[in-house]
């Protein structure tokens, strides 16, 4: 429902390569760094926010979306459901193109203001799984 495969794919190939991923830290055994892993894998750039601005993977870290100093294409979000509505927010005020909420993060309320804003959404998806089916 939070997800259809045109939007999917729109988010994957059509609206840009840089990818802020909020919640990114060093820490290998949580889903981010993998997921992460693969996005850079498809030739997207990874941007880790995160708290401690860790530089993951060979990339800078920002303690905060607004902190970011360049254009953001894509914010994919690996935050509790309860956090997630204000970083769809801030992914709207820093002229993002589409927010992507990992699996098991929803706000329905964030991804109706996502939207009327006019950015692409998904939510309960994982980007890494998806990527990986496009022909």
């Amino acid at each position: 429902m939070y997800g259809d495969s045109a939007t999917i794919r729109k988010i994957l190939t059509e609206l840009g390569d840089t990818w802020a991923v909020v919640g990114l830290s060093m820490n290998q055994d949580r889903p981010a760094y993998r997921v992460a892993a693969v996005l850079q894998r498809f030739g997207k750039r990874i941007v880790p926010v995160h708290p401690k601005a860790e530089t993951v993977h060979g990339e800078q870290g920002y303690p905060s979306l607004d902190a970011v100093p360049f254009p953001v294409d894509v914010v994919d979000v690996f935050v509790n459901s309860d956090l997630a509505g204000p970083v769809a927010d801030e992914a709207v005020a820093i002229g993002a193109k589409a927010v992507w909420y990992q699996l098991g993060v929803v706000d329905e309320k964030a991804y109706d203001r996502t939207r009327a804003a006019g950015l692409e959404m998904v939510m309960d998806h994982c980007p890494a799984i998806e990527i990986g089916n496009l022909a």
